[in-house]
Parts: structure tokens; C-alpha cells; sequence
């Protein structure tokens, strides 16, 4: 497949003026991430980092604003993207930010997800103000950021625009006690297939990093209430088979880099 329209880099072998949005850029991946990508970011790009907590986004900003003196604009947008409210002030943030200078690229990350409680069984998932919740974070407002990026910064002659979804391997396979995660990750996939059959002019990319050695791993090996998922989450762990972040994101920056996927597959750490 060939590379979309204005996807190749500069000279320098950074990106033309891209606009570049990462949930989730707090922690774990998507801080990993957005190291990686900043300094790929040439002149008269910006990076919007997204996440719920300020402090450790703020810290982030000022990390990549001092690296490297490109001119690069960084701007943090702290919300729950869980809440009306939260949803409401980070879309508005991208209808500000999109449409305001001529980049010729847009790259969305949409890295932003929760476990749920995996202490609970299918059958003990009954209340719905739980689950609406759990869907209103993993997958509603993975919806309705993306639809607003592409809107707000809309189709430019010569220009492209790419969507990343952080997937898992529970968008595949399904893993006791994780009932909410695997429905999640599977619809947000789905969700991403149906955008790239919709949007041939966008390119999506389902990527699925690995077990990565994260708060969130931390809790899979102690908070899970399968016991043999729990001890498989802890084998994981004592063989030393957890894939730091950087490795994974790496990867993935490799894979926007060749632009050769196919818009709407899933692509898994160990496929690259």
C-alpha cells in the first residue's frame, strides 16, 4: 500500500506540521509515547497531551518544551474524559487547537482506558451505573474525540490523517474476569474498523502494544478474581516477559513511520 498523501517526514527526518493528540499521556504508554513523538515533530507542529491528572501532565509539557529548542508547541489539556464535563472540555479544546494553522498532518492517539474492577465475575456485573461508566471512559469518549479531530480539522488538499487505537489482545480473546475490559477493547476495535471503511482518506491502525510493565499490570496480577488468570498475569511478571513502554512505543512509532498497514487492521507488539 502506498504511504497517504503528506505523510513522509522532512529532510531532518521529522514530520511536517503535524497536529499530534495523545490520551492518556500521564503515565505508562502514552507517556512513553509522547516522548518518542515529540522530537519527530518538526516546525509548527503541536502536541496536545490529554489525561485526567494536571501535575504529571504539566511536568510532561515542560519535559519536551525544553528538549531540543524545534519551536514545538506543547499543550496539556486535563480532563476526565470519563464525565460530561470532562469529554465536553477536551473536544472543545480540539475544535480550538485543529482548525487554527495550516498543518499538513493530524495524528491521534487514542491511548486513554481503564481495567474495571477485575476483582468481579461476569455474573457479579449488575449494576449498569458501573458498566455505563466503564463504556462512558473506554469507548464513548474514544468516539466522540475522534469524530471531533477529524471534523474539526477536516479534509486539506495534500494533507493526512491518521488514528490510533490502542488495542489488546482482549479485543481478540476473551479473559475471565475481565468482562468489561474485553467488551471494551473489542468495541473500541470494531468501532476503528467501521471509521476506516467509512473514511478511506483516513488511516487507522488498531495496535495492540503487549503486556506492558505498568500500574495496570500491577493490579491485573493482584486484583484479578480468576486465580489461574492472576497467577498467569504473575508468570508474566517473574519470567521478565513485561515489555517496557518505551519498546512498545518505539514500535508503533515505527509503524507510523512506514505508513504501510492496512487502515484498519490490528497490529500486535509481537506482529511487528
Amino acid at each position: 500500500m502506498e504511504p497517504a498523501p503528506g505523510s513522509a517526514g522532512s529532510g531532518n527526518g521529522r514530520w511536517a506540521a503535524t497536529a499530534c493528540v495523545v490520551t492518556g499521556a500521564s503515565r505508562g504508554f502514552g507517556r512513553s509515547l509522547a516522548r518518542l513523538l515529540a522530537p519527530r515533530l518538526g516546525p509548527g507542529s503541536v502536541l496536545v497531551l490529554l489525561a485526567r491528572s494536571a501535575e504529571p501532565l504539566m511536568e510532561l509539557a515542560a519535559e519536551l518544551r525544553g528538549d531540543g529548542g524545534t519551536g514545538l508547541r506543547v499543550l496539556c489539556v486535563a480532563a476526565d474524559l470519563g464525565s460530561e464535563e470532562g469529554l465536553r472540555r477536551a473536544t472543545a479544546a480540539l475544535r480550538e487547537v485543529l482548525p487554527a494553522e495550516p498543518f499538513g498532518r493530524l495524528v491521534l492517539v487514542n491511548n486513554a482506558g481503564s481495567l474495571g474492577d477485575i476483582s468481579k465475575s461476569f455474573l457479579d456485573l449488575t449494576d449498569p451505573d458501573e458498566i455505563n461508566t466503564y463504556f462512558a471512559f473506554n469507548v464513548t469518549s474514544a468516539l466522540c474525540l475522534t469524530s471531533t479531530a477529524l471534523q474539526a480539522f477536516g479534509k486539506r488538499p495534500g494533507c493526512s490523517r491518521t488514528v490510533v487505537n490502542i488495542s489488546s489482545l482482549c479485543a481478540l480473546k476473551p479473559f475471565k474476569s475481565w468482562a468489561l475490559y474485553c467488551s471494551g477493547k473489542a468495541s473500541r476495535d470494531m468501532m476503528f474498523r467501521v471509521l476506516a471503511l467509512e473514511e478511506p482518506d483516513v488511516r487507522v491502525l488498531n495496535y495492540a502494544p503487549g503486556p506492558l510493565d505498568t500500574d495496570m499490570q500491577l493490579l491485573a496480577r493482584t486484583e484479578t478474581g480468576d486465580p489461574e488468570m492472576r497467577q498467569y498475569f504473575q508468570s508474566l511478571q517473574e519470567g521478565r516477559k513485561l515489555i517496557d513502554c518505551t519498546v512498545s512505543a518505539q514500535k508503533l512509532v515505527k509503524l507510523l513511520e512506514e505508513d504501510t498497514f492496512q487502515s484498519g487492521a490490528h497490529l500486535d507488539f509481537y506482529d511487528v
